[in-house]
């Protein structure tokens, strides 16, 4: 792995020399847009919408549309609005990892430390774990100054982006549709079924088989043999008796000793 930040954690007065590393990876294939006629790839051009004509990059500025009317800005302008670039990630409390909701995570990054850090490291790590806590605190990666969680995963430290406040939509935007409450009768035949399904969850047990089954079909294909297509499945209409379709969600065993098969 490529580290993607170097810096250090800011524990009080004292400081972890780390490195950070993406925890996570796309598993999608990086597809090619080519022109269905001769398979050539495709190209995009930066276009004038008035006149038509491609646009050199040296001649491409930004803007924003303030009441109708666009405002260029320029580097200096965003130098301005730049946070002040450090190499710190600089922890300035303590909380529960329960009273941050997980709407405000983000991206997750293992943090490595530096070949005499180990110690401290250590040290906050085991705190961490000791105090059932996490840090917070802030750090400046791209130029973008973003919030993060720092919190023991396995023998490691793990640095999560938390999003601002700012950043969540209000919910109250989501319609509710107007409808009648559910039965007592109803909540208790779904608390059944929850009680039914309800396991403990292990991770490794979800796999996310569309990258391989598309790979499958690619070189099927580089071989001229054609795919067999599979069999649609029919999803029946909803119907309207709730009580009806819990009953019959317990009698099928819905639910249970089943694989995600993620898409």
């Amino acid at each position: 792995m490529r580290s993607i930040w170097t810096g250090s954690i800011g524990f009080g007065l004292v400081t972890i020399p780390i490195k950070l590393y993406s925890a996570v990876e796309d598993s999608r294939l990086d597809l090619d847009m080519l022109d269905k006629k001769d398979h050539s790839n495709i190209r995009f051009m930066r276009v004038n919408a008035t006149t038509g004509k491609e646009v050199p990059w040296e001649n491409i500025v930004k803007g924003y549309d303030y009441n109708g009317k666009y405002v260029v800005l320029d580097d200096e302008d965003f130098k301005q609005a730049s946070p002040e670039k450090t190499k710190r990630i600089e922890i300035f409390q303590f909380a529960k990892e329960e009273e941050i909701d997980s709407i405000y995570f983000e991206a997750p990054y293992y943090a490595e430390p530096d070949k005499n850090a180990a110690k401290p490291y250590r040290l906050l790590k085991e705190v961490l774990e000791k105090t059932g806590t996490c840090g917070v605190g802030s750090f400046v990666l791209r130029n973008k100054e973003g919030l993060v969680l720092i919190k023991p995963y396995d023998d490691i430290l793990v640095i999560n982006r938390i999003r601002y406040q700012q950043e969540i939509r209000d919910h109250k935007a989501v319609k509710m549709p107007a409808g009648s409450a559910p039965k007592p009768a109803e909540v208790k035949m779904a608390m059944e079924l929850i009680k039914h399904m309800t396991a403990k969850f292990d991770i490794s047990e979800y796999k996310d088989t569309y990258t391989d089954d598309l790979m499958k079909i690619i070189k099927a294909k580089a071989k001229g043999v054609k795919p067999k297509a599979s069999p649609l499945r029919v999803v029946h209409k909803q119907g309207t008796d709730l009580m009806e379709q819990l009953k019959a969600s317990l009698g099928s065993g819905s639910g249970t000793g089943r694989k995600k098969k993620a898409s």
